[in-house]
């Protein structure tokens, strides 16, 4: 049986491919079950893998939520799973950049949106279409995105379900780049690649730091970051002795 989610990795990068292209990806609940038990291996693989990439096979991302799939009996082993998947990749240790080229609509914009950022292909297409089958956000978007792009953008977004392109996504601040699809693989490995070449120590730590601060105002958030940075990491002494060296 072919696997709904492959994992391949490579020199400390770990991607996660989600694998129906022939369905653009849709996200089933059977999808996101073996997600699960990807993003958990690697929670705890902290001294192997360094930085995690989240792509789609084919042409697109994902095209969002499989409905054919919840209609035919398909079912998640608890009634907010999906959602709790979302927040275990934001949780991970280690920054995760989601790799986007075609479709990026709703569902698979909530998963995105769980991501440290986004890099885009010029064919991406971004939108929340919720509203247009009545439906209303559990993953994530009403909080996600309005932290993401502003709270005004997103209730555009939201309100009208317009796409919006790579290029529009990155001037809107939900995707940090936008790049030719044929050079968004190359793009977003040499970004993992310059990630995992500094300490893997501090990456996990500004992740924490940066995440757990957005829920403070500025003057509690200084505190927390005196109050919880690690410090030093056990490589520090040979980064720079290595770049006393040189």
């Amino acid at each position: 049986m072919t696997a709904l989610v492959t994992r391949t990795d490579v020199d400390g990068v770990a991607t996660l491919t989600l694998n129906r292209p022939e369905s653009l990806n849709a996200l089933s609940p059977s999808m996101f079950v073996e997600l699960r038990a990807h993003v958990d291996s690697i929670s705890g693989a902290t001294d192997t893998i360094g930085c995690v990439v989240l792509r789609g096979a084919g042409r697109s991302f994902s095209a969002g939520n499989d409905i054919k799939a919840i209609q035919g009996g398909d079912r998640a082993p608890s009634a907010h799973f999906q959602a709790e998947t979302i927040d275990a990749i934001e949780a991970l240790p280690q920054p995760v950049i989601a790799q986007v080229q075609g479709h990026c609509y709703t569902g698979a914009l909530e998963l995105a949106l769980g991501c440290d950022f986004i890099v885009a292909g010029e064919s991406a297409r971004f939108a929340d279409t919720h509203g247009k089958w009545s439906m209303t956000p559990t993953w994530g978007m009403s909080q996600r995105l309005p932290r993401r792009v502003g709270a005004a953008r997103a209730k555009q977004m939201m309100f009208t379900g317009t796409p919006l392109s790579g290029r529009e996504a990155v001037e809107a601040g939900l995707a940090n780049l936008c790049v030719a699809d044929d050079g968004l693989e190359s793009t977003v490995a040499g970004m993992a690649a310059t990630i995992i070449a500094n300490s893997w120590h501090t990456l996990r730590a500004d992740k924490q730091l940066v995440n757990e601060g957005q829920q403070f105002a500025l003057r509690e958030g200084l505190a927390y970051e005196r109050r919880t940075s690690p410090g030093a990491g056990p490589d520090m002494a040979e980064r720079l002795k290595a770049f006393g060296s040189r």
